[in-house]
């Protein structure tokens, strides 16, 4: 459909259908063109378009779709996904509670105010000015407390916002928390103090903060990808994390699927809320996962591996 032409909700669906995309229900599909949107939908019958030759690596759709696709199994696949993101927000509003008490627990200690001191932070992240670019001069830390303002100023008609600003003109560490969102607990994280990174890492039974690190970067990103309602079931994840080497079973994950970013959820979940049925759920949902009869959407897309259901995580 061409991005300027204006197209009634039936003249939508005759183009799918002279594409070559079967439609059950002409009725009902029209009801989901006008709820949810063609350009939402379109990113679910993608994968249901027939590939275009172009060099390795790189993979392109044609307009016409392969045969046996359906509506149908777009519309499955794109509600599989609704569930997905509403799952994924669950775990992560679980972990961000969680990391923002321990680094306002930890740091509250050393100061009351310690977000706001150099002193405090890791120095490449407090001291060491940007070489170059729009932000030359500045440190990673003076950026940080700029997004705190914006945050500050975002919740100023809240009433435990406006009495400490009121009375210390900043805000205590353990009030920050409540307006940082998930973005700036991951960047204050990575600018503690390594010693400051391990205590809390090994509080999760991880070896060390930089892993730890690099999970929360992670997890703020598909953060923003479920806040968002952007597809998460085959999202190409941009802030990687290693691989895990801690269990051989997670060998066997691709870092930029999601799949791998949901274990990562998993573990930290058993140690935050032992007794959740997440877990259940992740897995019950798992055994939902539409796949249509043309194999042109399967689990692997999201980073499914066989046996995952038996290992230890998901017992």
């Amino acid at each position: 459909m061409s991005g300027t032409d204006w197209k009634s909700f039936a003249d939508q669906l005759q183009i799918l259908k002279d594409r070559g995309l079967t439609v059950g229900d002409d009725t009902r599909a029209i009801s989901y063109l006008e709820k949810i949107g063609y350009y939402c939908l379109s990113g679910y019958w993608y994968p249901f378009r027939s590939p275009k030759a172009q060099p390795v690596g790189l993979v392109f759709r044609e307009d016409h779709f392969l045969p046996d696709s359906t509506f149908e199994d777009a519309v499955a696949l794109y509600a599989f996904d609704r569930k997905l993101r509403l799952l994924a927000l669950d775990a992560l509003e679980r972990i961000e509670r969680a990391i923002r008490v321990d680094v306002a627990h930890l740091l509250g200690r050393l100061d009351c105010f310690a977000q706001y001191d150099p002193a405090l932070l890791h120095g490449n992240f407090a001291r060491r000015a940007i070489p170059k670019g729009y932000n030359a001069g500045k440190t990673e830390h003076q950026l940080w407390l700029d997004h705190q303002d914006k945050l500050i100023h975002r919740s100023r008609k809240q009433h435990f916002v406006a009495h400490n600003m009121n009375k210390h003109g900043r805000l205590p560490i353990w009030v920050a928390i409540e307006i940082w969102d998930f973005g700036a607990l991951s960047r204050l994280f990575a600018g503690m103090n390594v010693k400051d990174q391990d205590v809390i890492a090994a509080s999760y039974g991880l070896g060390t903060g930089r892993e730890l690190e690099k999970w929360l970067r992670s997890l703020s990103y598909l953060r923003n990808v479920a806040a968002h309602h952007s597809r998460m079931w085959n999202v190409n994840v941009l802030e990687l994390s290693p691989v895990p080497q801690f269990d051989q079973n997670w060998q066997s994950l691709a870092n930029a699927r999601p799949f791998m970013y949901f274990c990562i959820m998993r573990f930290l979940l058993a140690r935050i809320s032992p007794n959740s049925s997440w877990g259940e759920r992740f897995k019950a949902l798992m055994a939902e996962f539409p796949e249509p009869a043309n194999k042109a959407v399967t689990a692997a897309d999201f980073g499914l591996v066989a046996g995952w259901e038996g290992w230890p995580l998901w017992a």
